[in-house]
């Protein structure tokens, strides 16, 4: 039996606007296990964001209870949600995020320096992991001289560095070609496959989501399906 990794409790935001209460979720309860690709769909606006933000520990419920490896993250303290984003989460994002004046092996390379790796450790975990994405031979380049494709195969490469318990992905096709976004999906599912990795993945995209082991879907900050 798959371990659960994720289990959100009646989980609510609600933002502040002015002297206006605008609210982004709705009493969401979802469970992910281990080794799951999870997308979540919905239109614009419905939280799907936000959602992803709080399991990340990037933002914080107004109420209700999020647990990760059993550990509720809506009571650490900053420091300690510091540490869980470091130790526990990898991050994709639509735009890759990488910094431009580093390398791909470099932009890798910064999880493990966050965790203080000695610099031979880092280089050869992030050579091995752009190994894995198919971009060894790219290492030395620059994120503008790689191709979108390139530079998401870079970010998942540096979402994996530290081993985290789920790769939490915000539309990571939604700037790429389908032939681009299906050579994503295929590294997901390959990695999913060989490692047991679990993915949570916020799309519009029907290449990602026919690849998904479980859908979520959410409209106007509620869950409507799974």
């Amino acid at each position: 039996m798959s371990k659960l990794i994720v289990r959100t409790i009646d989980l609510s935001k609600v933002y502040r606007r002015g002297k206006v209460n605008v609210p982004a979720l709705n009493n969401v309860n979802l469970q992910v296990s281990s080794g799951e690709i999870v997308g979540i769909m919905g239109p614009s606006g419905s939280g799907k964001t936000t959602l992803l933000n709080i399991i990340g520990g990037l933002d914080k419920p107004t109420q209700g209870k999020i647990f990760v490896d059993g550990v509720d993250i809506t009571s650490l303290n900053e420091k300690d949600l510091a540490d869980y984003r470091l130790k526990k989460v990898g991050f994709i994002f639509q735009f890759y995020n990488l910094i431009p004046i580093l390398t791909a092996l470099e932009n890798v390379e910064i999880p493990l320096a966050l965790m203080g790796a000695p610099k031979d450790e880092r280089r050869e975990r992030a050579l091995s992991l752009l190994r894995v994405v198919g971009l060894e031979n790219r290492a030395d380049h620059k994120p503008d001289e790689l191709s979108g494709g390139e530079q998401q195969r870079v970010a998942i490469a540096r979402a994996l560095a530290n081993n985290p318990s789920i790769v939490l992905a915000d539309e990571p096709t939604g700037d790429l070609d389908s032939k681009s976004a299906m050579a994503f999906m295929k590294i997901v599912r390959d990695l999913n496959r060989r490692n047991n990795q679990t993915f949570i993945i916020v799309t519009h995209d029907p290449l990602v989501v026919e690849q998904c082991t479980k859908i979520y879907t959410i409209r106007d900050g509620r869950v409507e399906s799974a």
